[in-house]
C-alpha cells in the first residue's frame, strides 16, 4: 500500500467548545515497535473526546495529541515484530489519540478483526464501549447470570452496549434515561425496566426489586449516595466518570453492613498490556456474541470529518440515542 506523507486531521486548538476543533493537514504517522498504522474509515466520538477538547483529560505523554479513541479501517503498515496482521486487513481498535485522521497508529495487540458480516461504519463503534463495558461490568464488577444490573444513561453508547452485554449474559437489565422515547429505545434492546430519572427514582424502583447486584454510573455526584442505596446486599457498585462531579457526601455505615463495594477505572489511562488483556477477553466473550446476533452497536448519527465540531454539538446535547462517528472515507 502506497502512504502519502500528508493527511487531514483535526485538532484541537484550544481548550473551548466545539468550535475550537478545526480541520489542519499534518503528517502520516509511523508506526513504531509492535504497533499498526490504520488507514481510518470511520471514528467514534466519545465523550472522553469531548473532556479532552475542553482540556479536563489530557492525553498520556506518548499518545497522539489529537483527539480521537477508536476507529475502524484497513491496516495500512506493520511496525517492527508485529504478527497476525497484514496490510489490507479490515479492523477495529482502541486507539491512544488520533483517531479523528486519515491514519492512526495504536498498539497491535489493541486491535482486534472487524467482526464477520459487520460493516467498518458500526465496527468503529464497538472498542471505547466494549473495552470499557466487559472491564468494568464483567471484570471489575463481577455480574453473573441471574443477577440484577442497573446502568446509568441507558441511551448512551455505554448505555446501549451495557444493556446487550449484561442481557447476553443472562443478567436482568434495568436503565435510567431521560425521556420516554429514550426509555422505550433501552426496552427495546433488552431492558426489563427503563426508568425515566426525570419522573421516578431509581433507587426505589431497584429496591423494591431486591436491589440491584451491579451498577454501572458515569454521573457521580448526588447519585453515588442513591445509587449505594439501590444497591443490594454485596452489590458492586462500579464508577466510569462524573458528569455531575467526582464528590459526593456518604453514609458509609450501611456500606460495611450491607457489604457493599464501590469501584471504578478509567479506560485510557490504563498500560498497554492491561489494554491487550481486555481486546483478549473481546474476542473470546463480547466478539461471538456480536457475531452471534446478541449484540449489535446502535448508531445515531454520522458527520463528516471536517464537521467534527457539529458531531460533538450532537454529543452534548444529550439528544443522541447509541454512538455517533465521523466518516473519512
Amino acid at each position: 500500500m502506497s502512504l502519502p506523507q500528508r493527511m487531514r486531521a483535526v485538532e484541537i486548538s484550544q481548550p473551548g467548545g466545539p468550535e475550537v476543533l478545526r480541520l489542519v493537514e499534518v503528517a502520516v504517522p509511523k508506526p513504531g515497535p509492535g504497533q499498526i498504522l490504520i488507514e481510518v474509515a470511520y471514528a467514534g466520538v466519545n465523550r472522553p473526546d469531548a473532556l479532552q477538547r475542553a482540556g479536563a483529560y489530557a492525553p498520556p505523554p506518548s499518545a497522539s495529541p489529537l483527539p480521537g479513541l477508536e476507529a475502524a479501517g484497513r491496516v495500512a503498515a506493520l511496525g517492527p515484530g508485529v504478527s497476525g496482521w497484514a496490510v489490507g486487513d479490515a479492523v477495529t481498535a482502541l486507539l491512544p489519540g488520533g483517531g479523528y485522521a486519515d491514519y492512526a497508529v495504536t498498539p497491535a495487540a489493541h486491535a482486534l478483526p472487524v467482526p464477520k458480516g459487520m460493516g467498518l461504519r458500526e465496527a468503529a463503534c464497538l472498542p471505547e464501549t466494549c473495552f470499557t463495558v466487559w472491564s468494568n461490568v464483567v471484570m471489575r464488577g463481577g455480574l453473573k447470570a441471574g443477577e440484577r444490573f442497573l446502568v446509568h444513561g441507558g441511551s448512551s453508547g455505554i448505555g446501549t452496549t451495557a444493556i446487550q452485554i449484561a442481557g447476553a449474559l443472562g443478567a436482568r437489565v434495568f436503565a435510567t434515561a431521560s425521556s420516554a422515547e429514550k426509555c422505550a429505545a433501552c426496552e427495546a434492546l433488552g431492558a426489563e425496566r427503563a426508568i425515566n430519572y426525570r419522573t421516578e427514582d431509581f433507587a426505589a424502583v431497584l429496591s423494591a426489586e431486591g436491589g440491584a447486584d451491579v451498577i454501572l454510573d458515569m454521573v457521580g455526584g448526588d447519585y453515588i449516595a442513591r445509587n449505594l442505596k439501590a444497591l443490594a446486599e454485596d452489590g458492586r457498585l462500579v464508577q466510569i466518570a462524573f458528569l455531575q462531579g467526582p464528590k459526593a457526601e456518604i453514609n458509609f455505615a450501611p456500606l460495611m453492613t450491607r457489604r457493599q463495594t464501590i469501584t471504578g477505572s478509567t479506560l485510557r489511562p490504563q498500560s498497554d498490556l492491561a489494554k491487550a488483556r481486555i481486546a483478549e477477553a473481546l474476542m473470546a466473550h463480547v466478539w461471538p456474541m456480536i457475531e452471534g446476533g446478541r449484540l449489535a452497536p446502535v448508531m445515531d448519527s454520522e458527520f463528516p470529518l471536517e464537521e467534527a465540531a457539529e458531531a460533538h454539538r450532537r454529543l452534548e446535547s444529550s439528544a443522541h440515542i447509541g454512538k455517533i462517528v465521523l466518516t473519512l472515507r
